[in-house]
C-alpha cells in the first residue's frame, strides 16, 4: 500500500507525462499541418509557373519566391517599380518589374522566371 506522498506523487508524475503527451501530440499535428498548407501552396505556385501561363501574377511570383526563400528588396530610389529578389541560401538575383495597371506579368517575365529557377534546381 502506498503513502499520502508516495501516492500524491503517483499521480503527480502520471498527470504530468499526460499533460507532456497531449503537448507533444498537440505539436506534431500542428507541424504536419503548417507543412501541408504551406507545401501545397508552393506546389500549386510552382505548378502553375511550369505551366507557362498568361494570368501570373507579380504577387504569386512574389510568394513562390518567399517560399524558397528570397526576400524583395528596392533597388533604390530611382528604381521605380523594379525588384531584386535575392537569397542567403542561393548565389542568385532575380529582378523583376511590378507591371502596372494590370497584375499579370509578361510572357517573356515568366520564361526567364522559370528559367532562372530551373537553372538554380529550384523548381
Amino acid at each position: 500500500m502506498l503513502s499520502k506522498t508516495g501516492s500524491f506523487l503517483f499521480f503527480y508524475f502520471t498527470y504530468i507525462l499526460q499533460l507532456y503527451l497531449v503537448a507533444t501530440a498537440i505539436t506534431i499535428c500542428y507541424t504536419i499541418f503548417k507543412r501541408d498548407i504551406i507545401m501545397g501552396k508552393k506546389d500549386k505556385l510552382i505548378a502553375k509557373l511550369k505551366s507557362n501561363p498568361k494570368d501570373f501574377t507579380f504577387e504569386e511570383a512574389e510568394s513562390l519566391l518567399g517560399y524558397l526563400s528570397f526576400h524583395k528588396t528596392n533597388k533604390g530610389k530611382t528604381s521605380g517599380s523594379r525588384f531584386m529578389f535575392t537569397s542567403d541560401k542561393y548565389n542568385i538575383k532575380i529582378i523583376l518589374h511590378k507591371p502596372h495597371p494590370r497584375k499579370e506579368l509578361l510572357s517573356y517575365q515568366v520564361k526567364l522566371l522559370i528559367d532562372q529557377l530551373e537553372q538554380e534546381e529550384l523548381i
